[in-house]
């Protein structure tokens, strides 16, 4: 075999979401772009803030000595510091610019951590369903992951949880809102979700870390919050990217925020800084980061994807769905009306409706639609996905 075994199985396991992609390009080839309804990739089709664009040219333009140059492995201090003060009022807490990492987006983010905390053989608990590269992420810090049910509404199951964490778990990993799933994990849950990783941390006499990945938390609908990790629990590590919250997907920012009373906070610090390095990200972009610095706060017109979910939602109700709208990001995860979801997705995709298989998730029996497209996408695929779930009735 050419390339490592493990990274063919990794392969194999990943291909979906870019499969699904892949296909659609030579679908739209065939049948033009208009005609093909794309809903696999999770690219978001808003535009970002203007201010953020004026902010942008503004930084292109300056003529700063050393502009494009190496910087800080922990990134440009005033953009650490902006966002230390920003986080300090959005979570009610102490934030110093100390417990900042600038990374490569929040992928980076995730990598850097495991790399930093992980023995060989740790155990990373994540509840299903999850995004797919989460595996990947804590192989490579050289940990095992172990994947916990939630509830028939993807809640938390704390049960599940609480039966999944032994004497080998070194982290929890959560997101919300979630991908696939649009959930938001409520106050009450995560509260919950502490106490249990309290009282394990003191039964098996380990350090438990709580990470959150928050790439959505701007992206949230009816009025409701995504409560703070960083209140609930002490031993937590949230990863950020601005890559949903302001449209930069491309630009590949984003950041580590470690909780100022994590026990070893110094030694974690100092970790997370040198593995940002040792994995070969370096430095998180120097311009977006400048850009960064300038824009704490704002976010996309999240009205926009609210008013696309409804439109999703409402017209596959309209043709015999049962559905419940997210509560954030910009996903739905459908139930398919067949148990295998695979051929779910193939038989939408004779309709030229790309959709993800749930089993990519950890959720079988599902089908993911990112609704981050153009509403004449959404309105003109719901007619097939009518016609498809008349031949599974």
């Amino acid at each position: 075999m050419a390339i490592a075994e493990k990274i063919q199985g990794f392969i194999t396991q990943s291909s979906w979401i870019r499969k699904m992609f892949e296909e659609g390009i030579q679908l739209k080839m065939e049948f033009g772009a208009k005609n093909v309804f794309d809903f696999s990739l999770g690219n978001p089709n808003v535009d970002p803030p203007e201010d953020l664009k004026k902010a942008l040219r503004l930084v292109v333009e300056e003529d700063l000595p050393g502009k494009h140059a190496y910087m800080p492995n922990a990134g440009y201090p005033e953009t650490r510091e902006a966002i230390a003060d920003f986080l300090s009022l959005e979570h009610d807490l102490t934030l110093l610019r100390d417990h900042i990492v600038m990374t490569v987006g929040a992928g980076g983010a995730l990598n850097v951590i495991f790399k930093t905390l992980l023995n060989p053989g740790d155990e990373v608990l994540i509840p299903a369903p999850y995004f797919v590269e989460y595996r990947f992420y804590v192989d490579n810090g050289g940990g095992v992951t172990r994947i916990v049910p939630t509830h028939e509404d993807f809640s938390l199951d704390l049960k599940a949880i609480e039966g999944g964490i032994n004497e080998k778990t070194k982290a929890v990993l959560i997101n919300s809102p979630n991908n696939p799933t649009g959930k938001v994990y409520d106050a009450a849950a995560i509260h919950g979700l502490a106490e249990i990783m309290k009282r394990k941390a003191r039964e098996y006499g380990n350090i438990i870390y709580l990470v959150s990945d928050e790439p959505y938390r701007d992206i949230v609908y009816d009025g409701i919050a995504v409560p703070s990790i960083l209140k609930a629990y002490p031993n937590s590590l949230m990863a950020f990217s601005y890559s949903k919250s302001l449209s930069l997907p491309g630009e590949r920012i984003g950041y580590i925020v470690a909780h100022p009373e994590c026990e070893h906070i110094l030694d974690i610090m100092g970790g997370l800084t040198l593995c940002n390095r040792m994995l070969g990200f370096v430095n998180a972009p120097a311009l977006m980061q400048r850009v960064i610095a300038r824009v704490q706060g704002m976010k996309v017109d999240v009205e926009i994807y609210r008013r696309k979910r409804d439109l999703l939602c409402d017209g596959l109700a309209s043709v015999g769905y049962t559905v419940k709208k997210p509560e954030g990001a910009f996903y739905l995860f459908l139930k398919a009306p067949i148990d295998d979801d695979v051929a779910f997705t193939r038989a939408l995709q004779k309709e030229r409706i790309l959709t993800v298989p749930g089993s990519g998730f950890g959720g079988p029996g599902y089908i993911r639609i990112a609704y981050c497209v153009g509403d004449d996408t959404i309105r003109n695929a719901i007619p097939g996905f009518g016609e498809v779930l008349k031949e599974f009735k």
